[in-house]
């Protein structure tokens, strides 16, 4: 008889994974930032304070907003209506690697069309080729 694996939904498996957060501010019409906080999970100890992993700003983050705005409203954060005073919101693994993937790749660009086609290319990534990148960020 075979054993049954345990499901990665049981709240032992959520406990056992690292935590993340994306925050969200306003700081003027049309000037917003987007940043990926790694938070204190049983799964990372070693971690005291949130860690700031990535985030965007400004231009950047104007010129792909529709793209980010995608995978932010799957975690309910929503950037056209967003309070002054800024969101929180808890995000999955697999959301925090493909967003911090954006904002790591995409900071420090300045060519629109360059940016473009690295956007696609994380939009195209599925499972073990969007978790190994990070790593070497």
């Amino acid at each position: 008889m075979k054993a049954r694996r345990k499901s990665s939904s049981t709240p032992v498996a959520r406990l056992a994974r690292p935590a993340y957060e994306v925050r969200a501010k306003r700081f003027g019409p049309g000037d917003v930032q987007v940043e990926l906080w790694q938070k204190r999970s049983p799964a990372t100890p070693h971690i005291t304070a949130p860690v700031r992993i990535a985030g965007l700003r400004g231009r950047n983050l104007e010129l792909l907003e529709s793209r980010i705005s995608r995978h932010l409203k799957q975690v309910g954060v929503r950037l056209d209506l967003m309070p002054v005073d800024g969101v929180r919101a808890d995000i999955d693994e697999d959301g925090a690697l493909r967003l911090a993937l954006f904002f790591r790749a995409l900071a420090p660009m300045r060519n629109r069309d360059a940016m473009r086609l690295v956007a696609e290319g994380i939009e195209a990534m599925r499972g073990e080729g969007a978790q190994f990148c990070p790593e070497k960020a």
